[in-house]
């Protein structure tokens, strides 16, 4: 998972854990009756990094000291996209997200004094995953460890960043390259490392109901096997040594019940499928492996001390059932719907995982729910809803052939329109949001500015300036690299032929390459890709019956587009900078669209200038900028600043995403028309304020009633 200002998603490792929690001795006892031997706790990590490998660090090890027990590393957004610091499309994202790393001193920095043979880390990153890995074996190689013993996990599930999370580089066939090709060489070389991480959890995020959940990861893992199978790399004897390899990362919601029956069905499904398609006869190899964090869509800014039992709730959902529980758990914090969570707030939610793991009953007994025929009904379902929509999408071709096609895409803008429509209508309630909204005032959140922790402006700069000094001194003493560019020529004559890119990827790593040098390489060699946004062919998900809120907006819109003498308003969604959590983009585009605008969306990944250029040549009457990386405070002073300079000062700039009350005075202070956050979830009340803002723009007179 990746942050959105906050930790939101990352990928634990799924390996169980192999001895005694440090720092806590287990107590003997003798089994009452119908207890069974207590069982150990699963990995407990918190989704950590920010701002530069030495800040990073001193929280990695503070961390461990309090009781965590894996690792899990969040990387900010230009290493998870391939780009160095001073990539342009890098400015306000460095350090945000999470920890920059740009070549081997970095990753040095990163795991100082931190026994890399001893830990079980995890790292959340997909599309430069196989670089990142580089980089983590040749360090703990130069710490003497066996290579063979590592324990961890790399997420590298692209196919779910191309639906969901925005941070893939490369087209789908050299991405599920990149993914054979590591598993193929761990599988040989580091029998203990998980290469791939199933990735569910974002699906869930951006709308996947719990069978799509289930479906479109299988399918996934489907495609993966089938390329890791046909590659020739694997000898069939070894595919058993694959699938047991293979782990998964899901999302638990607040319905727990659904939730750990989503679980079980998992299982189930796994273990069919490897059994029937791939002949996979040993069961411990078949075991349904996974991690979790769990959901990070239903924390509320609003009343946020509710997300503390929202976050207990979800936990159980992946604990309680013994034979479907999770082998990694990390809770997010409380205040990351607010903005990135304080080393405190992170400790709270370990403290949750603790007492549960070492006060309560729970390792005690075997499955509680084994013999519920309404848990046994729920699970028989699910099952076969999936299995329909696996074999659907095996007709399409496969997971790759559904991505490119845009159905998996549509599907998910389509389930997330009815979800945010059910919220709104208050057919599904949230407390706090859309019931039981008073309050009293909250003292956790009485000063917003110390309420989350912030990452110092300046931190860009110093991290800019490190890197221009590693590319100055690399081939110099102490570390005396060769020099990268027959490292780099090496990597590009493997890409354009057929040989694994790992042993080349290795190479680069030992000779100091950076981040945004591998990952350019490989775009001459394969090229990148824009994924299809799912806006266009989403259906409509609101009523706009008369007297509807919508028929109201829809109103106001065919008004004011007569008011200015146009067939229609025209509206521009843009996601600036490399912030790819494209939900709420995607979900305002599609409102808008069927509120009457048309709607210009390009996508993710785009500069200011790029969206000023798209603004001015389609004319539009408004722009929406939709970030939730934090980069808001640089990225949308520019695009305004560039529409004033070219001459359009009177197109409202509407800011949408995770932004500090501060920082939203900041920016309509600096222009912006109006800044919505997660808490205003009324969708069809945020269009409707975009009219009232073109209008005001255009010094119409406000339309109070539907004309």
């Amino acid at each position: 998972m990746t942050r959105r200002s906050a930790p939101s998603t990352s990928t634990p490792s799924t390996a169980s854990a192999t001895s005694e929690t440090p720092g806590v001795k287990m107590t003997e006892r003798q089994p009452a009756e119908g207890i069974r031997e207590k069982d150990r706790p699963w990995l407990m990590r918190t989704y950590a990094g920010h701002s530069t490998a030495e800040a990073s660090n001193e929280l990695y090890r503070r961390n461990l000291a309090k009781g965590q027990t894996g690792l899990s590393v969040a990387f900010d957004l230009p290493t998870q996209t391939g780009y160095d610091s001073d990539h342009i499309l890098a400015r306000g994202e460095v350090g945000r997200v999470g920890v920059p790393v740009a070549h081997l001193g970095d990753m040095r920095r990163l795991f100082q004094d931190i026994p890399l043979e001893q830990m079980n880390t995890s790292m959340t990153i997909n599309a430069t995953a196989m670089w990142l890995l580089a980089l983590y074996q040749v360090v703990a190689e130069e710490q003497g460890a066996d290579i063979a013993r590592l324990q961890g996990t790399t997420q590298n599930d692209i196919v779910k960043e191309y639906l969901s999370r925005g941070t893939h580089v490369f087209p789908p066939e050299p991405s599920l390259r990149l993914t054979t090709d590591m598993i193929a060489y761990t599988v040989s070389h580091m029998p203990k490392w998980n290469p791939i991480n199933i990735c569910s959890y974002h699906l869930q995020e951006a709308g996947a109901t719990p069978v799509q959940e289930i479906a479109y990861a299988m399918s996934t893992a489907i495609a993966v096997l089938d390329a890791v199978r046909d590659s020739g790399q694997v000898p069939q004897e070894r595919m058993g040594d694959v699938v047991a390899r293979i782990s998964f990362f899901v999302n638990a919601g607040v319905r727990f019940v659904e939730e750990m029956c989503k679980m079980r069905a998992f299982g189930r499904i796994w273990d069919r499928i490897t059994r029937e398609r791939y002949g996979i006869e040993d069961p411990r190899q078949r075991r349904f492996r996974y991690g979790v964090q769990v959901n990070s869509l239903g924390l509320t800014e609003a009343q946020p001390e509710n997300n503390v039992q929202r976050i207990v709730l979800e936990m159980l959902a992946v604990t309680l059932s013994k034979d479907a529980r999770a082998r990694a758990v990390q809770l997010p914090a409380w205040n990351e719907a607010l903005g990135l969570p304080r080393p405190w707030d992170q400790q709270w939610s370990l403290r949750i995982q603790q007492v549960l793991a070492h006060e309560s009953d729970l390792l005690e007994y075997a499955d509680i729910f084994d013999g519920s025929h309404v848990i046994e009904a729920k699970v028989a379902a699910l099952v076969e809803e999936s299995f329909a929509e696996i074999d659907r999408i095996q007709e399409m071709g496969g997971a790759m052939a559904a991505v490119e096609s845009g159905y998996l895409k549509s599907q998910l803008v389509a389930s997330h329109a009815e979800r945010r429509a059910r919220i709104e209508s208050g057919q599904e309630k949230i407390v706090g949001v859309n019931i039981f909204e008073t309050t009293e005032p909250n003292p956790l959140t009485a000063d917003l500015d110390t309420a989350i922790q912030t990452v110092d402006p300046a931190v860009e700069a110093q991290v800019i300036a490190a890197l221009q000094h590693w590319r100055d001194t690399r081939y110099q003493p102490p570390f005396n690299h060769p020099r990268p560019c027959k490292a780099l020529e090496r990597l590009k004559e493997a890409a354009k032929g057929t040989d694994n890119l790992m042993e080349a990827t290795l190479e680069c790593a030992r000779a100091g390459v950076t981040t945004g040098e591998w990952a350019g390489a490989l775009r001459e060699v394969f090229g990148e890709f824009r994924a299809p946004t799912g806006v266009s062919s989403a259906p409509v998900a609101v009523a706009t019956e008369a007297g509807s809120a919508l028929a109201e907006v829809r109103a106001k819109v065919d008004a004011t587009a007569r008011d200015l003498g146009v067939g229609k308003l025209r509206f521009l969604v843009g996601k600036p900078g490399l912030d790819g959590h494209s939900n709420g983009a995607e979900q305002i585009a599609v409102r808008a669209r069927d509120a009457g605008f048309e709607v210009v969306y390009q996508g993710i990944r785009l500069t200011p200038e790029q969206i000023v250029d798209a603004a001015l040549a389609e004319d539009v009457h408004a722009v929406g900028l939709s970030i939730l990386s934090g980069s808001h405070a640089q990225l949308v002073p520019d695009v305004l600043e560039r529409l004033r300079e070219a001459g359009a000062p009177d197109i409202p700039v509407i800011a949408g995403g995770i932004i500090p009350n501060a920082d939203a005075e900041q920016l309509r202070a600096t222009g912006v028309a109006a800044v919505f956050t997660p808490k205003d979830f009324d969708i069809t009340g945020i269009i409707g304020r975009i009219v009232d803002e073109i209008r005001k723009a255009n010094k119409l007179d406000p339309l109070e009633v539907p004309a």
